[in-house]
């Protein structure tokens, strides 16, 4: 049973428009007609021979069919054949090829064609191919979501995964009140929730501003007869720290391991991050060997969030030690840690230091920009207390 009470998580604030059922802003307007091919319709010449074809040779006739335009066409020829068998092999090519040239009114007229011969049972896979055509490649998810409410039509229910393909889509397409809407439906298309759909409310929910509604939606877990993991506590302590929470963040690492999950590297990653964000810059670093302690190795998100944390700490010879480490691990540091580290540097006029980093970052492909010539010049010539005129937001974004 889906719990309605989480309707009211993605109520939305005032200064939102209504939305009235499941009918969106369209991406690409320009891309809702299609334009007919200025040439006649392509109909390849073996549809109007008499011999019969296999079903792999009209997958070779149909794909050998260069004007998308023409598609249409040849479809409507071969319908009209004795041995017209389309299969799903066939309709996918089809739809392939009608997404790939944006014909997506085409598309529609093929699943109409579909719902009306019932020639062929099509798999969940097919109508999560549709789905994915309709939503990321148009940008028309209403076309998705009808599409994925219409498969029982079409002989075919929806598995989890397709079901939760469409949640996504709707998180990452920030259309947050439709999420609830599409959640509950799950009943009425024999989708059993899992635990990855509940990971996708909680990150709309984060995302969506509302943390306290994802925290309560860990409590749905059971209730669901699911059980969360370590994706579902990073995705909340990402939300938290985001906003500044990270003792709370903290509060869920322990809630885990008193429940039996371990934490991964992306769970100590987005903690080590908050903490830098916060300014607690030796509790971050600290944290890194905690990690390893708790069997968790590092990796190369890791060993940047940490120096990052020496260089926001203003640490710069300690970065320059850490840099040198992570290099001789095979980890290359960033193009923004290497210009805030050389910025520090040059304020404080370690020039032979500079030039370690410098040759660092060229041999790693990094090439330096104006601004960061003009600053290591600044900091040869200059004296050994004269102030630096470039500002750390100049060098970062040079």
């Amino acid at each position: 049973m889906i719990p309605r009470s989480t309707k009211a998580l993605f109520k939305k604030p005032i200064f939102f428009q209504s939305t009235q059922s499941c009918t969106f802003i369209i991406k690409n307007p320009s891309n809702f007609s299609t334009h007919p091919s200025s040439s006649p319709p392509e109909i390849p010449k073996k549809l109007h021979h008499k011999d019969w074809l296999s079903p792999n040779e009209v997958l070779q006739v149909f794909t050998s069919v260069r004007d998308p335009n023409s598609i249409l066409t040849a479809l409507d020829h071969y319908s009209k054949r004795k041995d017209y068998k389309p299969n799903e092999a066939l309709y996918t090519l089809i739809i392939a090829k009608l997404a790939e040239a944006r014909l997506f009114d085409a598309i529609d007229s093929v699943m109409a064609r579909i719902k009306g011969e019932s020639k062929c049972r099509l798999s969940d896979d097919f109508f999560r191919s549709v789905i994915k055509a309709y939503g990321n490649v148009g940008g028309f998810i209403n076309r998705a979501i009808d599409t994925l409410y219409d498969m029982p039509r079409y002989g075919c229910w929806p598995s989890v995964k397709t079901f939760n393909f469409v949640l996504h889509l709707l998180v990452s397409t920030k259309m947050f009140e439709v999420v609830h809407e599409v959640f509950l439906e799950a009943p009425r298309l024999g989708i059993e929730i899992d635990a990855c759909s509940l990971n996708i409310i909680i990150k709309g929910l984060c995302e969506f501003g509302k943390l306290d509604g994802a925290l309560q939606v860990l409590d749905e877990f059971p209730k669901q007869r699911c059980e969360p993991n370590a994706l579902t506590f990073s995705t909340l302590m990402h939300g938290l720290c985001v906003n500044g929470k990270v003792d709370e963040a903290f509060g869920l690492l322990k809630r885990m391991e008193d429940e039996g999950i371990d934490p991964d590297t992306i769970t100590f990653n987005i903690l080590i991050a908050g903490l830098r964000k916060r300014g607690r810059f030796d509790e971050g670093i600290k944290l890194m060997e905690e990690m390893k302690f708790k069997g968790c190795d590092p990796n190369p998100g890791s060993y940047q969030e940490v120096l990052y944390c020496f260089l926001d700490a203003q640490r710069f010879l300690e970065a320059k030690g850490f840099m040198s480490w992570m290099i001789s691990k095979g980890v290359g540091p960033s193009f923004v840690s290497y210009k805030a580290l050389i910025h520090g540097l040059c304020k404080e006029n370690l020039v032979q230091d500079v030039d370690w980093v410098l040759k660092q970052m060229i041999r790693q492909g990094f090439l330096p920009k104006m601004g960061m010539w003009r600053q290591i010049l600044k900091s040869m010539f200059a004296e050994k207390n004269s102030h630096c005129c470039i500002s750390y937001e100049e060098i970062v974004d040079s």
